[in-house]
């Protein structure tokens, strides 16, 4: 059995759809699967259109010896191979880890609302059109995989049948990156460190964190906050540390490799991800597994991984007093540390990158039979 994968990301190329069609590429061909992996960047040198059109041909001539086709995304990628696998009369499986055009609607035409909001708001036109596109193409598919049950509600209303519709939780698999005393010497910190990670845009509450943060290190001026990514809102959020006082005390770290991201996690003493929106983050699982205590917000796929006051704390997007308490908890009591250290781990026992590559070959092997 063939399957054909479409991404939009691909090593050396940082992101989730990266790690996954790399996870395939490893671990499908045991499983009797032969992964062909197409990445988008190949056309992404061409104007806009020309290189859809570039790729939709890449995949359509592909798509001839393959048994199934692999969207992971309903947009960029997602339409030119949908297009291809009708043609091609091949069977479409497509993984879905947000809403694009919610996120356009969002950074560039003034939608402020939440994404459950977003699946019947009037918005303007051309987020409606990418709404209509990728819940087409959503629709059409022979099966949708997603990687939490609160997805799975949200891909509900774009209209997927539930039958074709697989809950499949992502997988972790991180090689130990050292001690965490011998990685804190090598990057020269000192003090206690706050980190948050993330695409630097209104969702991810970076105003937030940036403004616990100063009110913090009036307490304790041995606190630094590392803000690791890049986005559209980065001179802002320098801005507003700069306004706050903290700019010397806040470290925009920029998008960096995934290991040297590792290393600044385990290197932390508290994780913080004030963000309101996450389908599921993969980022809460990797931190989990380097040890690192973990203050998040109740919202999407998060409580599905962390148990309140267990292996981390659930706070409301954007709630300035509750998340400085929790972090100042977490910097104060040592044992609760050790704790949700212990139960984090254990979290991570049961997400595996083998679990969520058995998941992914049973629906490819399902719309082949």
């Amino acid at each position: 059995m063939r399957v054909l994968v479409a991404t939009g990301l691909y090593p050396p190329e940082i992101g989730g759809p990266a790690t996954y069609a790399a996870l395939l590429e490893d671990k499908l061909a045991s499983r009797g699967i032969t992964p062909v992996v197409l990445p988008f960047r190949g056309v992404r040198a061409y104007p806009r259109g020309i290189r859809h059109l570039k790729y939709f041909w890449t995949v359509f001539r592909a798509a001839q010896h393959a048994d199934v086709v692999l969207a992971l995304d309903p947009f960029s990628v997602g339409v030119p191979a949908r297009l291809a696998a009708l043609l091609r009369r091949k069977p479409f499986v497509i993984k879905i880890v947000g809403d694009y055009a919610w996120e356009q609607a969002r950074q560039q035409f003034g939608f402020e609302g939440t994404l459950e909001s977003f699946q019947d708001a009037r918005v303007r036109l051309v987020p409606t059109i990418m709404r209509v596109v990728e819940r087409v193409v959503a629709r059409t598919a022979h099966a949708v995989v997603v990687p939490s049950e609160y997805l799975a509600g949200i891909i509900r209303l774009w209209g997927v049948m539930p039958s074709r519709l697989s809950v499949v939780y992502n997988g972790v698999s991180i090689a130990d990156v050292g001690s965490r005393d011998i990685i804190r010497g090598m990057l020269h910190f000192s003090g206690r460190l706050i980190i948050s990670v993330g695409r630097l845009v209104p969702w991810k509450g970076f105003e937030a964190v940036i403004r616990v943060f100063a009110r913090l290190r009036k307490k304790d001026e041995s606190l630094t906050l590392f803000i690791v990514g890049s986005g559209p809102q980065s001179d802002a959020l320098e801005r507003l540390a700069k306004r706050h006082g903290v700019s010397r005390s806040v470290i925009f770290a920029g998008a960096v490799d995934h290991e040297a991201l590792l290393r600044y996690i385990k290197a932390s003493d508290v994780f913080v991800l004030n963000s309101s929106y996450e389908g599921f983050s993969h980022l809460l699982l990797e931190t989990m597994a380097v040890g690192t205590p973990i203050v998040t917000t109740r919202v999407g796929g998060n409580p599905e991984l962390i148990q309140h006051a267990v292996n981390g704390f659930l706070i409301e997007p954007n709630d300035v007093r509750a998340l400085a308490e929790k972090i100042q908890l977490i910097l104060e009591d040592a044992p609760l540390r050790a704790r949700m250290k212990e139960a984090g781990e254990a979290t991570v026992r049961s997400f595996t990158d083998d679990r969520a590559v058995d998941g992914m070959a049973a629906v490819l092997r399902a719309v082949c039979a």
